[in-house]
C-alpha cells in the first residue's frame, strides 16, 4: 500500500513539473521547434585590458562555399548596464533563417567606467571588424545589418548617421556604417527633450541621431509602443519623416498600448521579428516565408 501511494505520488510530481514546464514554455513563446544554436566567441576590440567579444551565431547549414548576410545585435541598458547575449534570440531565429548574427559586447558604464560615447566608438568599431574580417568570417560586407533595442538601437542607428568617434588606430578607409538597420524602442533624441541629455552632458548634437540625419541614411526598421515613457511616437513619427526627406526608407511600426522593451515579450517578440525578417526579405537578406510562429508559436492564438 506504501509503495502504490509513493508511486502515485510520483506520477502526480511527474504530471505537475510537466505541466508547469508547458505553461511557462507557452508564456514565453518557446516553441517546440525552437532552432538552437549555440555562438562561438571571438575578441573583436581590445581597450587597455579591456577584451571585447562578439558572438557569432552561424546557420545551421553552415558551408566554407558561401558568403551570408549578416545581422550584428547591440544590447539596451542606457549606456550604463547590459549583457551581449540579450538578443540571443533573435539571433538564433536569424541564424535559423540562413544569416550570421551577431551580439556585441560593448563598454557600459557599470562595468568599464565609460560613457555613450564610448559606446557608440565600440558599435563602430564591431561593425567595421566584421567588415574588415568578412572573408574570413564568410559575411557579405555589403549586406550588414545592424540592430538593437533601447541604447543599443541607438548606438546602432549613431552607427548608420553620426561621423566621428571612431576607435583609435583602426582603419577608416573600412566603412563602420551598416547597410541596414533593425531599430527596437531605440533612444533616437538626446536633447532636453529626449533621452540621455545628463549622461553625456548636453553634446547631444554629436551624438543625436535625430539631429544628424543627412542624404542616404541605411533603409531602417522602427519598432515603438505608443505607452513608452523613453520615446514619444511623434519623436518616432519625426525620426521616419526626416530620413524619408534625405531619400531614405523608415518603416515605422507602431503598437497600441506597449511600453519599453515590449519587443522581447510574446506575442510582440513574434510580430516584430515577423516583421524584420519581411524588411531583410525586401532588401535581399533573406529568402522564404518567415518561421517564427513556426518556432514560436503566439500564445494569443
Amino acid at each position: 500500500m506504501i509503495n502504490q501511494k509513493n508511486s502515485s505520488f510520483r506520477k502526480w510530481v511527474s504530471f505537475l513539473v510537466i505541466f508547469i514546464s508547458g505553461i511557462l514554455s507557452f508564456q514565453s513563446g518557446y516553441g517546440q521547434s525552437v532552432i538552437r544554436i549555440e555562438p562561438d566567441t571571438l575578441i573583436y576590440k581590445v581597450v587597455d585590458t579591456t577584451k571585447l567579444e562578439l558572438y557569432v551565431y552561424r546557420p545551421v547549414d553552415f558551408s566554407k562555399k558561401k558568403t551570408y548576410p549578416v545581422v550584428v545585435f547591440f544590447h539596451g541598458g542606457g549606456w550604463v548596464q547590459g549583457k551581449a547575449k540579450a538578443f540571443n534570440r533573435q539571433c538564433m531565429y536569424f541564424a535559423s533563417r540562413g544569416m550570421i548574427a551577431i551580439t556585441v559586447e560593448y563598454r557600459i558604464k557599470n562595468i568599464h567606467g565609460t560613457s555613450p560615447f564610448d559606446a557608440v566608438e565600440d558599435a563602430k568599431s564591431a561593425i567595421r571588424y566584421v567588415r574588415e574580417h568578412a572573408a574570413e568570417l564568410q559575411i557579405d560586407p555589403h549586406h550588414i545589418a545592424a540592430g538593437g533595442g533601447s541604447a543599443g538601437g541607438h548606438i546602432a542607428a549613431a552607427a548608420g548617421i553620426i561621423e566621428g568617434m571612431e576607435g583609435a588606430d583602426e582603419d577608416l578607409l573600412i566603412s563602420s556604417v551598416p547597410d541596414a538597420l533593425l531599430l527596437f524602442n531605440p533612444v533616437i533624441d538626446n536633447s532636453q527633450e529626449g533621452f540621455g541629455y545628463k549622461r553625456i552632458d548636453g553634446r547631444y548634437e554629436e551624438i543625436s541621431p535625430l539631429h544628424n540625419i543627412t542624404v542616404g541614411p541605411p533603409a531602417t526598421i522602427f519598432f515603438l509602443g505608443t505607452e513608452d515613457k523613453l520615446i514619444p511616437v511623434s519623436t518616432a513619427e519625426k525620426y521616419k519623416k526626416l530620413i524619408e526627406d534625405q531619400g531614405g526608407r523608415c518603416d515605422l511600426f507602431i503598437y497600441e498600448g506597449q511600453g519599453h522593451s515590449f519587443f522581447n515579450k510574446p506575442p510582440y517578440f513574434q510580430k516584430t521579428i515577423y516583421e524584420a525578417d519581411v524588411f531583410l526579405q525586401s532588401l535581399g537578406y533573406l529568402e522564404g516565408e518567415p518561421t517564427i510562429l513556426e518556432q514560436y508559436p503566439d500564445p494569443a492564438q
